[in-house]
């Protein structure tokens, strides 16, 4: 088999562009990348390269708070200012950030794509007045190239995702995993995963993948019987074994699905491989299907597990009435490292106030 080298992603891609462009912009100190979530209308920082700290690691903001960004996502325009210091004291909390870091001046180019609004590129230099016409005229094709990049890798994941959902339908798959349980589940992991990322050396795009791909942790019980799957008693010992077969199963599907995307060498794969693989692993080495312990179970799957069982322990299902948010984490305590990660608990447990803004937001319907 030919050697294919693993896909650049995109936050390398942008350190080598910034690199380049270096000899015809070298007052460009940092470029960095923010995509907007429509349904929460959220603003979460990505992708960066920068010359001196990065102001803006792991950081999430509503985007209606941020008042001069809002308006440039409303009318397209491009902004510049290159005086930051101008009256900073007075000035917005990310602007005061910009200046703290060093940076004295910066441009703004919202990415669009069919209509649809995905973010901004931020382009800032540490001298004063550097954003003048020709180099804000030099930089249009380089916000161009960013734009359309970040634009691909975000809709290779969104194209995964609609086709685990598709597999989904067309197999009327209807088990407890209803739509507003994976969209708690994936917003608790990115909470957990924002908390622990700084300790744990991972970047912002680390984030954002097991945000998208968390959903996908199951995806492996299209191929349980039904009879075994909407079983409302407890399994058998045998139709266990059956139960426990989605998660090889569901390393199959990616695996499928990396093949036919032509996706295999994607950096990012490796994220959906360990969320599909280790979510019902265990750090006491008890879980399944390979009883891994320790470190052993990845990041992304002892995040994914803490997630995934405390939104289930707190849903109503046919079976259940939901636990209230103090048992579930009283539940979760007590399995602190046998069952789960403690650190991923323990940012649980010191978010109240966000689960109860995730639960306001998505609260189960009827249907559900």
């Amino acid at each position: 088999m030919a050697y294919r080298p693993i896909q650049q992603g995109l936050a390398e891609r942008l350190m080598c562009l910034h690199d380049e462009m270096k000899r015809d912009f070298d007052g460009v100190n940092r470029i960095a990348v923010a995509i907007y979530e429509q349904k929460t209308d959220i603003l979460r920082s990505f992708v960066h390269s920068s010359e001196s700290d990065n102001p803006f690691d792991h950081t999430v903001a509503r985007l209606a708070d941020l008042k001069s960004l809002a308006e440039l996502a409303r009318t397209g325009a491009r902004r510049v200012i290159n005086d930051l210091t101008d009256h900073v004291s007075s000035a917005p909390a990310h602007r005061r950030r910009l200046t703290g870091a060093g940076y004295l001046s910066s441009y703004t180019v919202p990415i669009f794509h069919k209509g649809v609004f995905y973010g901004f590129v931020f382009f800032n230099s540490f001298r004063k007045g550097y954003f003048t016409g020709p180099v804000v005229r030099g930089l249009k094709a380089i916000a161009e190239v960013v734009s359309l990049q970040t634009i691909m890798e975000l809709d290779a994941i969104r194209m995964i995702q609609a086709a685990v959902k598709t597999v989904r339908q067309i197999s009327r798959v209807r088990d407890e995993e209803t739509g507003t349980h994976l969209e708690r589940m994936s917003r608790y992991t990115r909470l957990i995963a924002l908390r622990l990322a700084p300790r744990k050396g991972m970047s912002d795009e680390w984030v954002e993948f097991l945000f998208q791909f968390s959903p996908l942790h199951d995806v492996g019980k299209i191929a349980v019987p039904d009879q075994i799957l909407f079983k409302p008693g407890r399994l058998t010992t045998e139709e266990f074994e059956i139960m426990k077969s989605h998660v090889g199963r569901g390393n199959e599907i990616v695996q499928v699905m990396a093949e036919t995307f032509r996706l295999t060498q994607a950096p990012y794969l490796r994220v959906l491989r360990n969320v599909v693989a280790h979510h019902h692993e265990a750090v006491d080495g008890s879980g399944y299907p390979a009883g891994l312990a320790g470190d052993e179970v990845s990041l992304e799957g002892r995040i994914v597990a803490v997630a995934d069982v405390f939104d289930a322990l707190t849903s109503t299902r046919p079976y259940k009435k939901p636990w209230s948010v103090e048992d579930a984490l009283g539940f979760l305590t007590e399995q602190s490292g046998k069952k789960f990660d403690p650190e991923a608990v323990e940012v649980l447990k010191q978010s109240r106030s966000a689960i109860a803004d995730i639960q306001r937001q998505f609260a189960e319907a009827p249907l559900d």
